[in-house]
């Protein structure tokens, strides 16, 4: 039996699926040939190492209630994505600001976007929170090389898919069927087996919603590796606190949790995830290592795949765990 390697991304527009799990297994494959494992580059690229899967659940994203779309509940219920919104981009912001690093280039457009995010007294109303999240993004795309190398199309865009992280931990959208939190999950669960190893590789956004999905699944798992990309889950005042259950905690199916950051990932604020996160019964907690990706924007999932600190491991566990 092959171990099943299971990708959970995190925000973004529409996404090819399949495109986006061949882009990552060929990441870790560059990744696994500089860790000193190139034997096993042909197995992971050809599917004879595991059977992979990328759960996807972008589209979920594309309904009414989206920011910029028509709006499907009352006025507050975007005012409250966008304020949650707000409250993650401060921190985020002050982090890197505190950051001893920090180049003189980006340092202005960071006290900018942090003036924009802290409006007057009294500059309240309808609306208020999004001009402010948008004024705060589009002096972050003023980051040299932030706009080009990150991908995107204008600051309201970059706003929407930011919006995706509040929109998940605000649990409301429901459908009838559930909410829209719920129902990502319940994508992700289909992608886990029941019955053998699983190596789960979650990134940004998608350590929160992997990190959940363990930990609410209904029968036994066995997880023997978990990977965390730039995540979001240290944010003091907009994530951490929503995170379901909570205390944090690592799930009881996760035999080792590996969590990787970048100095340079502006969403990987408070990275150490181990400083909070109770351990599982097996005394598993997290352990963070950072890594530093060439280039301006080093968020992607692909720049952290293809870093052999990270792809070793996972090339180690699903090597491990084969025939299981």
């Amino acid at each position: 039996m092959k171990p099943r390697l299971v990708f959970v991304h995190g925000i973004g527009g529409p996404r090819d699926a399949a495109a986006d799990l061949d882009e990552w297994l060929r990441a870790v494959a560059a990744g696994a040939r500089d860790a000193g494992h190139g034997a096993h580059v042909s197995a992971l690229t050809g599917g004879w190492a595991a059977d992979a899967r990328f759960a996807y659940y972008g589209d979920l994203f594309r309904t009414a209630g989206a920011q910029g779309g028509p709006a499907s509940g009352p006025a507050s219920v975007g005012d409250q994505d966008d304020e949650l919104l707000a409250a993650l981009l401060l921190e985020a912001v002050d982090a890197r600001l505190a950051d001893p690093e920090v180049s003189a280039a980006e340092a202005p457009a960071l006290r900018h976007a942090r003036t924009r995010l802290e409006p007057p007294a009294g500059a309240q109303g309808a609306g208020a929170p999004a001009r402010r999240v948008v004024g705060a993004v589009t002096s972050l795309l003023a980051v040299p090389g932030l706009r080009t190398a990150g991908g995107w199309l204008s600051a309201r865009a970059t706003a929407g898919m930011l919006g995706q992280v509040a929109r998940y931990l605000n649990r409301a959208e429901s459908d009838g069927t559930g909410t829209l939190d719920q129902r990502i999950r319940a994508r992700v669960a289909e992608s886990l087996d029941p019955d053998g190893p699983n190596i789960v590789v979650a990134h940004s956004l998608g350590t929160v919603v992997a990190l959940e999905t363990l930990h609410e699944h209904p029968g036994p798992l066995d997880v023997p590796l978990f990977v965390t990309l730039g995540s979001p889950l240290g944010i003091r005042t907009a994530v951490h606190p929503r995170v379901r259950p909570h205390p944090v905690g690592t799930p009881a199916s996760v035999g080792r949790w590996l969590n990787f950051w970048d100095r340079d990932d502006i969403v990987a604020a408070r990275p150490l995830l181990e400083d909070f996160v109770r351990p599982n019964a097996g005394s598993v907690v997290p352990r963070s290592r950072r890594v530093d990706s060439d280039g301006a924007w080093v968020h992607p999932a692909a720049k952290y795949l293809a870093q052999p600190a990270v792809a070793g491991p996972l090339v180690e566990a699903l090597t491990t765990h084969a025939g299981r």
